[in-house]
């Protein structure tokens, strides 16, 4: 990056972080209005941090000191501080040496740092996040390497460094420990920094969900209204915890409400209160949490309205809420949201507008839309399913899905991740941390605002340009299980939170409607199972046949999971009995308990009692929230795991660490089992476990990119070109090659293009032909004719130069002049099936391969494949076989199949390419010939622009919209 004009400050190294306690902080560069802050900030640091720091007792700055710490030209001379409340807490200072360890300026490329915490805050990882910070600055302004000299006994500050991952080299000289740090970011240093992000953003989500006191500010003098029903709602519940109730309007003798403890502001409560729900207009926000600042709330659940979804005021005076938040160190859940809850019988949280808290259990919810969450939490306690935490976010100014993921990840009390999203802030970090999630348990995500282009009003976050099918893929390649519908949401929760993982695609079907059966046979076809033709009972089945042909089917070893069926028995009389259901729910649930290890999903129609009956051991066993559970026996082995909970518990488990603790026995072992009202539904819901398995199974044992390609590669020679093709002032929109220019970057990564030579007119045209070999192409290269054989502007197989001259004559007077067609001259490829393989950055998502055949197929159909680079060998085996027309790739209707690994090991290298150089915004290759054997690229375009900002790749911070 260039270095700002004279030295202005830069207001791009100001950042929010989470530190690893779950508080936030701000990092900022240290200006030279910050002398009282900094004389304040050494006089609250002990003597023995003090000496740490200087190396000889020094009890107080100097003048001459303040003015050093305070002035510094942002180049040579950087430092940074760490602020709560607008008081610093920490800072870091950076100066740069030369090889004698004098002060230098660039071309030097050493530093010297040293840092200084604040000792109330010694313990929170503040030091760690300072040197991400300053490490980054240290890099973007041409310094490669820190130095510091730490005393021996200084054990924190060594720790610091030696656990930050980066390459590193130790001495000890004249009593003090010297170390050299390379700034350069490895594989370890951008693991650890991602472990402490995993750390600290959970446990920041951590806080809000299990608060040891609750302050409802805005609770009304009278019931009803916003404050009150949470009030209510959190007493309702059986809270653990205290409540307090906070309205500036209260009268001053009042002393209770409801109960509880009654104030006219926080700061009137005597004890630390660690959580506020804000149900106050909008105008009186700011008084509000100035007002919890003060008083040391860890975090705020903001449900007042009026903010981004108003318009651009709300959307300012949003930003001004999460910035008056965090410098207090608090999160926010909303502004304009729903509320929180958490069910685990230690917490008994409802700090929401939900009217009913849901039972128990295993499933974590999340939403950006207060509507679609009442209906979920409907949907779900109708059906008997449980929850262990729900987060409705609204504008989700602040805590977003990323962070609930961060929880749940190591969450040991839940098995299942269900979000709804609107908008997708950081693709690239979300995609990330769902893969990561989705290998322990499935997260299942249905996408609101697919098609409007924008985000919906209050989501102040980038859009990112890619198409929602490329994000379908991204997030199938992530483990993602993407539906389309809140239905199908709690349809696969519910499979998923209480099922084991199919190991395969074959289902049996049993049930005593023949027609019900071959609906559920073509459903599961459809979604590519493999179903057995079903097994008809007869409508004179009792419960007892269904035992026996359940417990057949789960015993065979060629099922893998298990549809059942069922209609209302009719008697002799004509009538159904309603207690059949309820018979029918206790035999199937007995059956499965009995033969655990495989899903079974149940299909009925208008059976009554039966579905109650399915889900009624989850609600007798966990109970609702507030509830206490009911006393069961331990199992006598242990029972099959439902999909994605985890292994059994350990005695501590290490927080990055995946989570080691299984929770409460798993459901699937208790007999609960989902119902249906369609086969369409519960087949759909099976299916995506299926898929998920596959996934996981295949997951286990992660691609790589082959050896091979470095045999081909010049990295440095491509950045050398790269760098000079885009210039000292590169254009920021960015620059097409030229011909000649995309050919020679793309062989230096072993992908040849075949050349093509003008013909402006026939003459011309034979002698490039002469040049080039006999038989050959001609064809236009005019952007509106580009790749139309349809329209004439290609010509194939001329085998001599009378064919030449007469295409080249016919071409130019149906088509236009040689101006305006440009035609060229290629030698012909071998035959075989033209393909399309693309590469594209986009700004939020970042780089994406995409494949797929060139002309209709990928043009017409939008048949493509993508795959977030870097692609490894099975990523760009399995695109290609995923798109709908891979069948010509591989021998349609008696054809000979193409050179697939010549393909695959073509979309490698692309891969690659734009890996290495993020410069590369875009590399279209069309066609790619792909016959027999090998492939021909015979058409190639690049664009190069200056590498866009890897948010990813930088020190930790949180996002500002």
């Amino acid at each position: 990056m260039e270095t700002p004009p004279d030295h202005a400050y830069p207001d791009h190294w100001e950042a929010d972080v989470v530190l690893r306690d779950g508080g936030t902080a701000r990092i900022r560069p240290i200006t030279t209005a910050d002398a009282e802050r900094l004389v304040s900030f050494y006089e609250q640091v002990s003597d023995e941090s003090k000496y740490y720091r200087f190396f000889a007792p020094y009890p107080r700055l100097s003048d001459r000191d303040v003015h050093r710490f305070t002035h510094h030209d942002y180049v040579d001379r950087v430092g940074l501080a760490v602020t709560v409340g607008g008081e610093f807490i920490a800072t870091v200072r950076y100066d740069r040496i030369d090889a004698r360890g004098l002060p230098a300026t660039a071309p030097a490329d050493e530093a010297e740092v040293a840092f200084l915490v604040q000792d109330a805050h010694q313990g929170r990882g503040v030091a760690s996040a300072l040197l991400e910070h300053i490490a980054a600055v240290a890099r973007e302004r041409g310094i490669r390497r820190f130095a510091a000299e730490v005393l021996p006994a200084n054990s924190k500050m060594i720790k610091v460094f030696r656990d930050a991952g980066y390459t590193q080299k130790r001495s000890f000289e004249d009593g003090s420990v010297r170390l050299t740090l390379d700034l350069e970011p490895t594989a370890e240093s951008l693991a650890v920094q991602r472990g402490r992000e995993q750390r600290a953003e959970a446990h920041s989500v951590q806080r809000l969900l299990t608060p040891g006191s609750v302050a409802v500010v805005g609770t009304g003098r009278v019931p009803g209204g916003v404050g009150r029903t949470v009030l209510r709602n959190l007493l309702e519940a059986g809270f653990t915890g205290r409540v307090y109730a906070v309205n500036h309007a209260f009268a001053e003798d009042l002393r209770a409400l409801d109960g509880v403890p009654a104030f006219r502001s926080v700061a009137a409560i005597g004890d630390p209160v660690d959580l506020a729900v804000l149900a106050v207009p909008a105008r009186q926000v700011p008084e509000a949490v100035a007002d919890c600042g003060r008083h040391g709330v860890r975090g705020l659940v903001v449900l007042s309205a009026g903010y981004a979804e108003s318009g651009p005021e709300g959307l300012e005076r949003q930003r001004e809420l999460v910035r008056q938040a965090r410098s207090y160190g608090m999160r926010i859940i909303g502004p304009n949201a729903f509320g929180i809850i958490n069910t685990a019988e230690a917490v008994r949280l409802n700090a929401s507008l939900a009217p009913e808290p849901p039972d128990r259990g295993r499933i974590g919810l999340f939403t950006q839309s207060g509507a679609i969450g009442i209906a979920l939490l409907s949907g779900l306690y109708r059906r008997g399913a449980g929850l262990s935490s729900f987060i409705s976010a609204g504008n989700r100014a602040d805590v977003s899905g990323n962070d609930i993921l961060q929880y749940w990840y190591e969450d040991p009390d839940t098995d299942v991740a269900l979000l709804y999203l609107e908008s997708i802030g950081n693709p690239r970090k979300f995609t990330r941390l769902a893969r990561r999630t989705a290998a322990l348990k499935p997260v299942v995500v249905v996408k609101g605002a697919r098609h409007s282009g924008s985000a919906p009003p209050g989501h102040a976050v980038p859009v990112t340009r890619i198409p929602d099918a490329t994000v379908s893929a991204l997030l199938r390649q992530a483990g993602v299980i993407r539906v389309d519908t809140v239905t199908e949401l709690v349809d696969a929760g519910l499979l998923l939170a209480s099922q084991p993982l199919p190991a395969g695609p074959r289902v049996a079907i049993l049930g005593n409607s023949e027609s019900l059966g071959l609906l559920t046979y073509d459903a599961c076809l459809t979604e590519g199972l493999r179903p057995s033709p079903p097994r008809d009972l007869t409508t004179a089945a009792t419960p007892e046949d269904f035992r026996a042909a359940l417990a057949s089917a789960l015993s065979d070893p060629a099922v893998d999971a298990v549809v059942v069926t069922a209609i209302p028995h009719v008697g002799e009389t004509g009538t159904t009995d309603p207690a059949d259901g309820g018979a029918l729910g206790t035999v199937l649930r007995e059956t499965v308990t009995s033969v655990p290890g495989k899903p079974v999903a149940v299909v009925h129609v208008e059976i009554e009692g039966l579905a109650e009956a399915l889900a009624v051991v989850e609600r007798s066993a966990r109970g609702p929230a507030g509830s206490a559970p009911a006393p069961t026996a331990a199992p006598p082995s242990a029972p099959p795991r439902p999909a994605g909970a985890p292994p059994a518990p350990t005695a501590s488990p290490a927080p990055a660490a995946p989570p080691a603790s299984a929770g409460p026995p798993a459901p699937a072992a208790s007999g609960r089992i989902p119902a249906y009202p369609a086969a369409e539904r519960a087949v759909r819901a099976l299916a995506e476990a299926v898929r998920y398995a596959q996934w996981r199974r295949q997951s286990a044992e992660p691609g790589k990119v082959p050896e091979y390609l470095d045999d081909a590669i010049d990295e440095s020679a491509a950045a050398a070109l790269i760098a000079r093709l885009l210039g000292d002032a590169p254009d920021p929109h960015g620059v097409p090659l030229g011909a000649a220019d995309t050919r020679e970057l793309l062989g230096l990564y072993g992908i040849p293009v075949r050349p093509t030579l003008p013909a402006p007119g026939p003459d011309d045209a034979v002698a490039a032909a002469k040049r080039l070999g006999y038989p050959v192409a001609l064809k236009t290269t005019a952007p509106h004719l580009r790749h139309r054989s349809d329209l004439g502007g290609v010509r194939l197989d001329l085998a001599d130069e009378a064919q030449l001259r007469l295409a080249h004559r016919e071409l130019t007077e149906s088509l236009g002049g040689p101006a305006e067609l440009r035609p060229v001259v290629q030698a012909m490829a071998p035959r075989g099936v033209d393909t399309v393989v693309r590469a594209a950055i986009d700004a939020a998502a970042g780089a994406v391969l995409s494949f797929g055949l060139a002309g209709a197929p990928s043009e017409l159909l939008g048949d493509l494949a993508h795959r977030l680079v870097p692609a490894t060998d099975r990523d760009v085996a399995e695109q290609i076989r995923s798109i709908r027309s891979a069948p010509l790739l591989f021998g349609w209707r008696g054809s000979t199949p193409v050179d697939t690994p010549a393909l695959e090991e073509l979309l490698l290298r692309v891969s690659r390419l734009v890996d290495d150089h993020p410069e590369i915004v875009s590399v279209t290759l069309e066609p790619v010939v792909v016959a027999t054997r090998g492939l021909t690229v015979l058409g190639a375009n690049v664009r190069l622009a200056p590498p866009p900002a890897r948010g990813d790749l930088g020190p930790r911070s949180l996002p500002s919209y």
